[in-house]
């Protein structure tokens, strides 16, 4: 997509200098930017890509010399990332999905679908489903009956939205990730193993046969507002209440939420991790990749848990853990630090226990004497 250096320093309210008119087609790193490029150097240490590179404009650090760097425009910015955000809005065309309803699509006459929909090949919509406004569904995307969803959303294809699911306005929903799917739980007749050991914490008085009888999943899952789902993420349905992802919460690609759990807002939970039943996440936690949080725990706002952290227990709000299972992070640091002296610490131990043999064996060895 073709955009002027005007219209991007506009969408990211920045600054811009020079050919506000001269056209770009897409961003590039600076030594492989071509003259339709926008290279991205918005750190000194990255100019000198831009001898490399052929491009005409460039995104820069505030106060760089552009004409210096040999560039016929720039846009200047003072947070990177951030800008970023608004450069990829802007240059992302997202799926391409014809205006309209395909007509291979299959919908029911009783849903619902809003002004402006494209709605792509294959994709089945089930009865009494109602689409907002705008949304975007691509190819084989099922919405089973019962589910609304708000408007703007972006379905990816191969989203599976189960029954009675309602999701809020701007959804961004990744290939394969399914929101509803029946939560894991479980019973037996008799106390199982299972509920022995975790009232004993190991012991068991005997090994019988045991049978699982399914407890149904009748609660829904509500996603709220400017959520986003990543690939192959799933989202169990409650058991009685439903599942709840609150406003602006992301989720990474393979995070399992399991039944009943409450997410709050705006967090942020990477790739491979998983939420056990009926645990509470409060608003503006992160979990980083691999965390896992067992089942019917609280971690409190504003916690965050580095790469493949365990919480087995209540987490209060505002601390940040690290290790399983979960510490403090600076504890976590400490016991890292002593792991690694343990190799060092043991021969120092083997070292001392020969001089203590020795010297006992010469002590005794001395008193036969005398």
């Amino acid at each position: 997509m073709a955009h002027t250096i005007r219209q991007i320093a506009a969408a990211l309210g920045a600054e811009a200098a020079g050919a506000l008119d001269l056209v770009v087609l897409r961003a590039a790193e600076p030594a492989q930017a071509g003259p339709q490029d926008l290279a991205l150097a918005m750190d000194a240490k990255y100019a000198d890509g831009l001898a490399q590179g052929a491009a005409q404009a460039a995104v820069l650090w505030p106060g760089a010399d552009w004409q210096g760097l040999g560039l016929k425009a720039a846009i200047f910015v003072p947070r990177p990332r951030l800008a970023m955000a608004g450069i990829t809005r802007v240059l992302d065309p997202g799926p391409e999905v014809a205006p309209g309803i395909h007509p291979l699509a299959v919908i029911d006459p009783t849903a619902q679908i809003g002004p402006g929909a494209a709605i792509g090949p294959f994709v089945v919509i089930g009865r009494d489903v109602r689409i907002g406004a705008r949304a975007r569904i691509a190819s084989h995307a099922s919405i089973a009956e019962g589910a609304v969803i708000g408007d703007d959303a972006l379905i990816h294809a191969g989203v599976r939205i189960c029954h009675h699911v309602t999701i809020g306005h701007r959804l961004v929903a990744q290939p394969g990730a399914v929101i509803g799917s029946d939560g894991f739980s479980f019973v037996t007749p008799e106390k199982s193993g299972v509920e022995e050991i975790r009232a004993t914490l190991g012991e068991r008085d005997e090994i019988r046969q045991q049978a699982w009888v399914r407890i149904h999943s009748v609660g829904g899952v509500d996603v709220g507002d400017d959520v986003e789902i990543g690939a192959n993420a799933t989202v169990d349905r409650g058991t009685i209440r439903a599942t709840r992802i609150g406003r602006g919460t992301k989720l990474d690609n393979m995070v399992h939420i399991g039944h009943n759990v409450q997410v709050g807002q705006d967090c942020l939970l990477c790739g491979q991790v998983g939420v056990a039943g009926s645990s509470r996440i409060g608003d503006r936690v992160v979990l980083g990749g691999q965390c896992g949080v067992s089942d019917n725990i609280s971690v409190g706002s504003d916690v965050i848990a580095g790469g493949a952290t365990k919480i087995f227990t209540n987490v209060p709000a505002g601390l940040v853990i690290l290790g399983s299972p979960a510490v403090k992070m600076e504890t976590q640091i400490e016991i890292n630090k002593a792991l690694r002296r343990l190799p060092r610490l043991m021969q120092t131990v083997a070292e001392l226990r020969k001089i203590v043999t020795g010297s006992v064996q010469k002590d005794g060895a001395e008193t036969e004497g005398t």
